[in-house]
């Protein structure tokens, strides 16, 4: 199983970004996906989760109404739009996929992890 994600980068305060996951050893649309990140000196923290039929979708709170999660089983990809960046959003993003028996925020609960992808957002 490989999860890559990519579509990081260095971005200004307001800026967006679009993320994405390629998907491959693993049948798909048999996984709930979603997204995590990483601070430096920090826990690493869920982002946002989907269904692995695309609904429905949960996000922290820190980040609702800002990203958006979305997945293409036919492409076996998954993205994560992200709107109005904020320095506190700065860290390494990583995609993670679950068994669809599972809808989870928790990062324990995903056995299978992207290498990361830096967000850096300067003010």
């Amino acid at each position: 199983v490989q999860l890559q994600a990519s579509g990081g980068g260095l971005v200004q305060a307001g800026d967006s970004l679009r993320l994405s996951c390629a998907a491959s050893g693993l049948t798909f649309s048999s996984y709930n996906m979603g997204w995590f990140r990483q601070a430096p000196g920090k826990e690493r923290e869920f982002v946002a989760t989907i269904n692995w039929s695309g609904d429905p979708t949960n996000y922290a709170d820190s980040v609702k109404g800002r990203f958006t999660i979305s997945r293409d089983n036919a492409k076996n990809t998954m993205a994560l739009r992200m709107n109005s960046l904020k320095p506190e959003d700065t860290a390494v993003y990583y995609c993670a996929a679950v068994m669809r028996g599972y809808y989870s925020t928790r990062s324990h609960d995903y056995g299978y992890w992207g290498q990361g992808t830096q967000v850096t957002v300067s003010s």
